[in-house]
Order: C-alpha cells, then structure tokens, then sequence
C-alpha cells in the first residue's frame, strides 16, 4: 500500500512509535527511526525491519527539544529518501504533579518535545508534501487532547494544543493532498505509562496496583489497556486511501473513556 512512500516516526524506538514504525514498513514505507535508548537494542530494531519488510531504515537519535536537531534529522530524511511522505508525531514524555508545586523544568521539558517539536516537523516536512500534492501527518495525541485529569497540567496543555496544531495544519493542507489527524488512545501500556503509574502512585499515595485498576483502567470502560499494536493499525489505516476524506479529527482509541 505503502511502496515508494517514506515515513519519519518521531519516539519509535519503543512503545507506540516502534509499533507504527513496524506497521508503516509491512505496508511497503522505508522507514526513519528517531528516539533515545541501548543503540544494539535500536539497531537490532532497524535491521529487523529492513530484513523482514525489504525496505531501507535509518535512525536518527535527535533531540526533540532543539530545533536544530529536528532540522538536522529532516535534512538526513531528505538526503537519503528525497521525501517525507509520511510524518508521525509520537514522541513525549510525561511528569505527574499538582500544578503549584509543578517543576517549572518539567514544564518546559513536555511542551518542547509534546508540542513544540511537533510544529517543529510538520513546517519542514509540508512542503514536500505540497508540492507532491500527498501527505499523511499523524499527530499522536491522548484523551487527555480531550479531557482532563489531574496532576497532568504540562501534558493536558500539550495534548490539547496538538490537536489544535493537526487541525490547522489539516486546513492548510486541504487542497493539497496533505490529511492531519490526531489519534487520541487511552491508556496504552508502554514503558510511558509504566513510569506513569509509579508517578501516580507518589503523588496520590497509592500503591501501583490500585493505581493500575482504580485510576487508569478505572477511565477506561472496556477496562482493559490499548494495545500498541492497536494503535498502529489505526495509523495504518489513515494512510490508505479508504481514509482519504478523515481530515483535521481528533480519533478516539480509548476503550469508551470519552463517551463518559
């Protein structure tokens, strides 16, 4: 579906993002990988995907809260493919604190790489797509680009101001061939919500496991986490051409959590 197409997926190391990354590449993507971790553990990752997929993989370890990183990672993605076709916004990180005593570091920290790093990729990757009149941009939001809870002060403002930046972007793109969306999951279990959970559990005085089941899984009707691969299978599909007309939405994958 996908032969010929490039995607960038930003935090793919792990989690959400490796799993889209495995996703866009079984769809016939060359694939650019981006985030932190053990570098065996990466490359074992991108000759992994270009040995089962037959497409050609290159990491990028940039880092998202400069914006000359970004530019350097863009630039290697257009050196070595000619084009970003397809951009996913994953990467972000997460701190859980009451909004006085809130670091104003940590602050800084989420909406550079949550938000910031986001308008970052997407202004250097549209006019590529414009120009090819063909562009898939996928925001990777959270329920909590819809909702609110507590403690999350930096990532609920981060969440919400990037479903505000795919819709922009989904306008500006409208008559270009270019589709944003923001993909909005519940609780995914990744090592994110892992570190989540012990935050939690500090901040409330819970232990892990009343966290686990009386405060995420609780928002969540199904009670049940997201799977990561779940997720990629959405992401796959607003790339296809079945998903051609979805444009500047917030899309829910959250077991029900925001039909409450």
């Amino acid at each position: 579906m996908l032969a010929g197409k490039t995607a960038l997926i930003t935090g793919s190391t792990s989690g959400i993002g490796k799993a889209i990354a495995l996703q866009l590449a079984a769809d016939g993507a060359n694939i650019v990988l981006n985030g932190f971790g053990d570098a065996k553990e990466i490359e074992a990752v991108r000759e992994r995907i270009e040995r089962d997929h037959k497409v050609r993989t290159l990491y990028s370890a940039a880092d998202l809260t400069k914006a000359a990183a970004i530019g350097e990672m863009m630039e290697a993605a257009l050196a070595e493919f000619g084009t970003v076709d397809i951009l996913v916004n994953n990467a972000g990180t997460q701190f859980v604190s009451p909004i006085d005593d809130f670091p104003v570091d940590k602050w800084d920290l989420i909406i550079a790489l949550n938000l910031t790093a986001a308008f970052h990729t997407t202004r250097l990757a549209l006019p590529g797509m414009k120009t090819k009149e063909w562009g898939r941009i996928i925001n990777m939001g959270s329920a909590h680009a819809r909702v609110a809870s507590p403690f999350k002060s930096a990532y609920v403002a981060a969440k919400h101001g990037l479903s505000g930046l795919s819709k922009v972007t989904a306008l500006e793109g409208a008559t270009c061939g270019v589709r944003c969306n923001t993909i909005c999951p519940g609780y995914v279990y990744t090592p994110l919500v892992e570190g989540q959970i012990a935050d939690t559990a500090k901040a409330r005085g819970m232990t892990e496991e009343q966290v686990k089941n009386d405060v995420l899984l609780a928002a969540q009707p199904t009670k049940e986490f997201v799977t990561p691969e779940q997720v990629a299978a959405f992401a796959s599909f607003l790339c296809s051409p079945a998903a051609a007309q979805i444009n500047g939405a917030d899309l829910s994958i959250d077991g029900g959590w925001t039909a409450q």
